[in-house]
Formats: C-alpha cells, structure tokens, sequence
C-alpha cells in the first residue's frame, strides 16, 4: 500500500507529520518519491491527452467552419438562382452545422480548462517531489553522519584500544624501571676528575679563609692582652 492514495493526498500532504510519526523516515521518503513519481507520469498522460484532444477539436472546428461558409455560399447562390427552397435547405445544413461548431467549441473549453488545471496540478506536485528528494538528501546525509559517528564511538569504547592503552602503560613504566637503575648505578659512585678537582680548590680556599680568620682573632686577642 502506498503512502498517498490520491493525487490531493499528495499535492495537500504535509510531509514533515508524516516523517515524524514515521518508525523508518527514510523508507518512508523513498515510497513518497516513488509515488510522487508515479502519479506525475499519469497526470502529464492525462495532460498528453488532452493536449491530443484540444488539436483533434481544433481541426474539427476548423472543418466545420469551412463547411459553413460552404452552406453560406451555397444559401446565397440558390437565391440569386430564384431556388428559395434550395437556399432554405442550404440554410438548414447550416444552422445544423453551427450548432456542432458551438457544442465543439464547449468541449474545447472544457478541455483547455481541464489542461489549465493539469498544469497547475504538475507544478504542484513537482514542488513536492522537490521537496521530498530535498529531505531524502537531507536524512541519508544524516545517516551517513550517524553512521560514521557510532562507528568512531564503537572504536573509543572497543576493548582493543583499551587493552593498547593499558600496553602503552605497563611499557612505560617499564622505562621508567629500567632508567630508574641506570640512575642508581650512579648512586655512590666517585666523582669524576674535574669533580674532585673542582672538591679541592674549595677546599683550598676555605682553609685559606679560616687560616686568615684565626690569625685576625689572635692579634686582636694579643692586643687586648698587653693593654691590660
């Protein structure tokens, strides 16, 4: 069963209620494109046809029209002959031939309204199937947007990447172990050359230091002495 019924269901749809309570939206615009489709190829039929139907009257009105100028002429010579009965049949024919041309053009009227109206109906309905192919675009991308982004969310939360990541950590520390006994070789290890050079010149200079410290503090406490 199709989603449109008839061609007003279609043309008076309003096609965003029907998306909303829609459990699959996109099946749902599929089948509407579909009909749409469908339904436009019968009305620009039905518009063939009476397109067909508005040349076939048209040369019937244009016969007619000749056949009564035909009676007129003839209407006129059968009484410039003096033949009254002849022009009065003439006259029949073509009271009879006028009454066809005014019931065509009736008809034609008719046909050429009903053109107007299949006209009107195509653009609406092309409106509409525009506009459903526009939201079908639209939901397939959103689709394909959700579809990329519950793979990416799957990836994030994938046991694999977890147990990489808990990898990634063991090897770290693993370094970090390693680096950890290179630096307590080190540990107590002598002082290379300038080290200890560097150790001795301090020294050296400390003692010097201390050396001219203690000597200030005995001749201070000399002096003091021998002014008692």
């Amino acid at each position: 069963m199709g989603i449109f019924t008839r061609f007003s269901d279609i043309v008076n749809s309003n096609i965003n209620a029907i998306l909303d309570k829609a459990e699959d939206p996109e099946k749902i615009v599929r089948l509407m494109i579909q009909e749409m489709e469908d339904t436009l190829v019968e009305v620009r039929s039905a518009a063939a046809r009476s397109i067909a139907d508005k040349k076939d009257l048209n040369r019937k009105l244009e016969s007619l029209d000749s056949e009564l100028r035909d009676w007129d002429a003839k209407a006129e010579l059968a009484m410039r002959k003096g033949r009254e009965d002849l022009a009065k049949a003439a006259l029949v024919e073509k009271s009879r031939a006028q009454g066809a041309v005014d019931a065509l053009k009736a008809d034609y009227e008719a046909v050429d309204d009903g053109l107007a109206k299949l006209n009107e109906d195509i653009a609406r309905l092309e409106a509409k199937l525009l506009d459903a192919k526009a939201r079908q675009k639209a939901l397939l991308a959103r689709h394909k947007t959700a579809n990329s982004r519950l793979a990416a969310r799957k990836k994030i939360h994938d046991y694999k990447i977890e147990d990489a990541m808990v990898r990634f950590e063991q090897y770290t520390r693993r370094i970090d172990d390693v680096e950890g006994r290179i630096e307590a070789y080190d540990l107590g290890l002598p002082k290379d050359l300038n080290h200890e050079f560097a150790g001795l010149e301090a020294e050296e200079s400390v003692q010097k230091e201390l050396d001219e410290l203690k000597r200030r503090v005995s001749g201070e406490q000399k002096q003091v002495a021998g002014a008692e």
